[in-house]
């Protein structure tokens, strides 16, 4: 399995999770700098992305290649923002999915419901308004 590297190109994160569906619209490079990516540099083979806010982090934009599924590569890109999270401080990530629920799950993250989000993670644009109100909303306890 690949090495993780920090902070990929933008444009780069922007193809890999458009050719997914994955939303795209409200990434700035500033976002990159706390986002983990699999593969080479400039063609990234799997991504994931925090954004933190003191001891609460939105955990966004997982995504692994069709070539790289089943793999193992999703499950080390999560404990690897994780870790990440926890050496910041974090003590709860949350997350929003359409698609990913049995993969959450089975990594220890739990359904919650949305009106028990905290008002950071309610702030975020993937919150408020990019992630269809049927999203799973999910937390895990780190």
């Amino acid at each position: 399995m690949s090495l993780i590297g920090v902070n990929p190109d933008l444009d780069c994160v922007r193809t890999l999770l458009a050719a997914a569906q994955l939303p795209v619209e409200d990434l700035t490079a500033a976002h990159c700098r706390d986002f983990f990516f699999m593969g080479p540099p400039g063609a990234p083979t799997g991504l994931i992305g925090l954004e933190l806010f003191g001891d609460v982090a939105l955990l966004r934009s997982l995504v692994v290649a069709p070539s790289g599924r089943n793999s193992g590569a999703g499950t080390a890109l999560v404990r690897h923002a994780e870790d990440h999270a926890r050496r910041h401080g974090v003590h709860s990530l949350y997350l929003l999915t359409t698609t990913a629920e049995t993969f959450f799950a089975k990594r220890g993250y739990n359904h919650a419901p949305r009106e028990t989000a905290p008002p950071a993670i309610e702030a975020t644009k993937e919150f408020s308004g990019i992630c269809p109100a049927s999203a799973a909303f999910m937390a895990k306890l780190l």
